[in-house]
């Protein structure tokens, strides 16, 4: 920052930066700082989207246990998990209990439950979410949004 050689001690703003800054920064007084945040109008999910989303969800469905002790709770699972995507705001904290469950009680579908959530359609509605549903299904998931 360069001194105006009328400015008076007052009037000066010194900063130091110790390491790198990632996002807004702002030095002065009467400042306005307008931050607005939305879901991204950019990315649209479709009909045909969600019905291919959907389908994907009937071929895992068509794969899963047909009788014994977690057949009901299985179907269940997957249910609540098609819910927690394509509600208006997706559930990621569902859809990662659901992910553990699967991890836990039926391993064999880990793989294509993991594969179902991280799907791009997926990706598309959280991205429309938004701001911190982005950073909480990226954390959970370990996958970059290309919002």
């Amino acid at each position: 920052m360069t001194a105006n050689p009328t400015d008076t001690p007052s009037d000066r703003t010194t900063v130091n930066i110790g390491g790198s800054v990632s996002g807004q920064f702002t030095v002065g007084d009467h400042n306005t700082v307008s931050n607005i945040v939305s879901g991204n109008a950019s990315v649209a999910v479709t009909a045909d989207d969600i019905a291919s989303l959907r389908a994907e969800f009937g071929r895992l469905r068509d794969q899963l246990p047909s009788e014994g002790p977690l057949a009901e709770q299985a179907r269940e699972n997957l249910d609540d998990l098609e819910e927690a995507i394509t509600a208006a705001e997706p559930d990621v904290s569902t859809m990662y209990s659901i992910r553990n469950w699967f991890s836990r009680k039926l391993p064999q579908f880990t793989g294509a439950v993991t594969t179902l959530i991280v799907n791009p359609i997926v990706a598309q509605l959280v991205a429309a979410a938004g701001g911190a549903l982005v950073g909480q299904f990226q954390q959970q998931f370990g996958t970059e949004l290309n919002s």
